[in-house]
């Protein structure tokens, strides 16, 4: 019985990979000290590809489907072998699955803010998040590039290289300055497929294929996005000096509440007299175009008013200009 169960595990009768989890995207069917029986059954799933390897060479590769593994159809590994028509003996080979299924909801983001021109603001640093997915577009590209003669290669081994292409394609399409940051908003889907055509490009010699990019949010950072806000805040106040006073009659009870002692009554002393001479200004100003402006007036009724008449107390002499001594009498007017 143990003799038999040895001879057995000698030859491979099904060679085939059952996926368990979505982060493997190349696995080697364990070969070691086995061969494969002539007339064997590979079977390659949906979203799959199987790449025969012989002494580090690739030969043959499979498609989706059910194969009898025999010399007709190992084309390029009987020619290496240099196998006759009628090889039916047991051979070793390796041979490598490649999941091909997109890998969909793969986030990335700037590490730190980008700092590009922008046509409106000038220099400015922008912050990006969103979602891409990628597949395995060339198995064979992909062998030779990226995964080798590695037993089991995963998502996370090459998501940091992806991400770094995104983050790169994203600068350089910022960086040409097609849309300023204002209008980001409403050209994010022409954008993210900018990005995406880029890092696709980049991408192609290493085999994979990047499908969908999806940007989720753009934004300043917490300094710039403050400075951001008071210019979008003075472009709705419109009248500056309004706004100026409004801003004035404000910090008044604000300086007042501040801790600042001597100070903080300073800034309270100095925005009150700030306030009352914008005031006085303006209420002069609106005086004096009130008394200008005013219909029916009489133009002699603004000077200076005539002094009223006087009398001498002691001889009763009307008297035409006002003095110390009575001019009739020269009793004294005190």
């Amino acid at each position: 019985m143990g003799l038999a169960r040895f001879i057995h595990k000698q030859f491979i009768d099904v060679i085939e990979w059952t996926e368990e989890g979505d982060d493997i995207l190349a696995w080697r069917f364990p070969t070691a000290d086995l061969e494969i029986q002539q007339g064997a059954a590979l079977i390659v799933r949906d979203t799959q590809v199987a790449v025969f390897v012989d002494e580090g060479r690739i030969a043959d590769r499979f498609a989706a489907g059910r194969w009898e593994l025999r010399t007709k159809n190992l084309p390029l590994l009987t020619d290496l072998r240099h196998w006759g028509k009628l090889f039916e003996s047991p051979f070793k080979s390796e041979v490598y699955f490649y999941s091909t299924r997109r890998r969909v909801g793969r986030t990335f983001g700037t590490p730190q803010p980008l700092t590009v021109r922008d046509r409106e603001f000038g220099a400015v640093q922008v912050r990006a998040f969103g979602v891409y997915s990628f597949c395995i577009a060339d198995a064979e590209r992909f062998y030779r590039q990226v995964s080798g003669t590695r037993e089991i290669y995963r998502v996370a081994d090459l998501e940091g290289q992806l991400r770094a292409m995104l983050v790169s394609a994203l600068a350089a399409e910022l960086g040409a300055g097609a849309w300023s940051f204002l209008d980001l908003a409403a050209n994010q889907p022409a954008l993210a497929a900018a990005v995406a055509a880029r890092t696709s490009a980049d991408c192609e010699p290493l085999g994979i294929a990047i499908a969908d990019v999806r940007l989720e949010s753009l934004n300043l950072p917490e300094e710039l996005q403050q400075r951001l806000q008071e210019r979008i805040g003075m472009t709705m106040v419109g009248d500056l000096g309004r706004y100026a006073q409004f801003q004035t009659a404000r910090a008044i009870p604000l300086a007042a509440m501040s801790e600042g002692g001597a100070a903080g009554a300073g800034v309270g002393v100095g925005a009150g007299v700030a306030m009352g001479q914008a005031m006085a200004q303006t209420i002069g100003a609106a005086a004096g175009a009130s008394t200008s402006g005013g219909a029916g007036s009489d133009p002699k009724a603004s000077g200076p008013a005539a002094p009223a008449a006087m009398t001498c107390p002691h001889c009763s002499t009307p008297l035409a200009a006002p003095g110390r001594f009575c001019s009739a009498c020269g009793q004294p007017l005190d």
